[in-house]
């Protein structure tokens, strides 16, 4: 997979700018040509043992298409979140504000391969009552860097200086980097908007937020488990929920980043952390708040 692209992220075309699509590629929800991508779509997450990701994956197997990027054994994800000091977007989460959103630069692949030059995500996602909304712009690692942390305004577009209007109102500065193992698996025919991902060895950092930094990470959820997220444009199939309740499979509110802020002790631990205990109560403090659709 080049290490700029990612099945979650638009892929090059022949002029250098991402376009959503890649024929698996109907399976992703971005299509248009545009350097400029935004989407909604309905998020369902849930937290379960890796050993029974086996009987998942086989199920997945028979109804959905292996996402082309993410084949022999995925592809990473690592992601730079910025905040406020008092952790704004951290607490409108663990409140669960009905409108909630969060910055971050994302790549797709090895971070070791990371220079100036290389094409990296910077984001927004939002989410507005149950319905996740993510726009985002793929620029060079250096001009990121200068738009997030340098508060530049690195080139024209609404979105770039929406970006740069964030960061400077609210003063917003690296807080935490998460990085994990992703699998992904994609909808053919008319559930081409359909998309499955399982994240492993979700792991992070509070500091040292470059990305290609030979840094130490530390687990923010214990490994013994796995994050699992059902996404769709519209709705998620029958059989696809179906699934989950045959694997005993309870949706998790979780976020990753909140994971993060806490293991590294940014915030007490809330509610919601997933303990690094016994899995049975990780899965059970994980699922025990109704209102559990999305990362975000």
């Amino acid at each position: 997979m080049p290490p700029d692209a990612g099945p979650d992220s638009p892929v090059p075309d022949s002029t250098g700018s991402p376009d959503a699509g890649n024929d698996d590629h109907a399976g992703h929800a971005l299509r248009a040509p545009s350097r400029l991508h935004a989407f909604n779509r309905y998020e369902i997450k849930y937290l379960m043992p890796v050993t029974a990701l086996p009987a998942l994956r086989d199920e997945l197997d028979r109804r959905l298409d292996r996402d082309s990027h993410g084949t022999d054994g995925g592809y990473g994800v690592w992601s730079t979140y910025y905040d406020t000091r008092d952790l704004r977007f951290y607490w409108e989460k663990i409140e669960g504000l009905r409108f909630r959103r969060k910055l971050r630069i994302r790549h797709y692949g090895d971070r070791f391969a990371v220079d100036d030059d290389t094409n990296v995500f910077v984001e927004i996602k939002q989410r507005v009552n149950r319905v996740t909304q993510k726009r985002r712009v793929a620029l060079p690692y250096r001009q990121a860097l200068r738009l997030c942390d340098h508060r530049e305004l690195v080139e024209d577009g609404a979105f770039v200086q929406e970006v740069l209007e964030l960061v400077s109102r609210l003063d917003l500065r690296p807080v935490a980097m998460t990085g994990y193992q992703r699998e992904a698996f994609v909808g053919r025919g008319a559930e081409a908007g359909l998309r499955v991902t399982v994240d492993q060895r979700v792991r992070g950092r509070d500091r040292d937020f470059h990305l290609a930094a030979d840094a130490e990470n530390r687990l923010a959820i214990p490994a013994r488990l796995a994050v699992v997220e059902f996404k769709a444009n519209e709705r998620v199939p029958y059989w696809l929920t179906d699934l989950a309740a045959e694997l005993d499979l309870s949706v998790a509110r979780i976020s990753k980043y909140c994971q993060s802020v806490e293991a590294y002790g940014r915030a007490p631990r809330s509610i919601f952390h997933v303990p690094d205990t016994d899995p049975a109560d990780a899965l059970a403090t994980a699922s025990a708040h109704p209102d559990s659709r999305s990362e975000v």
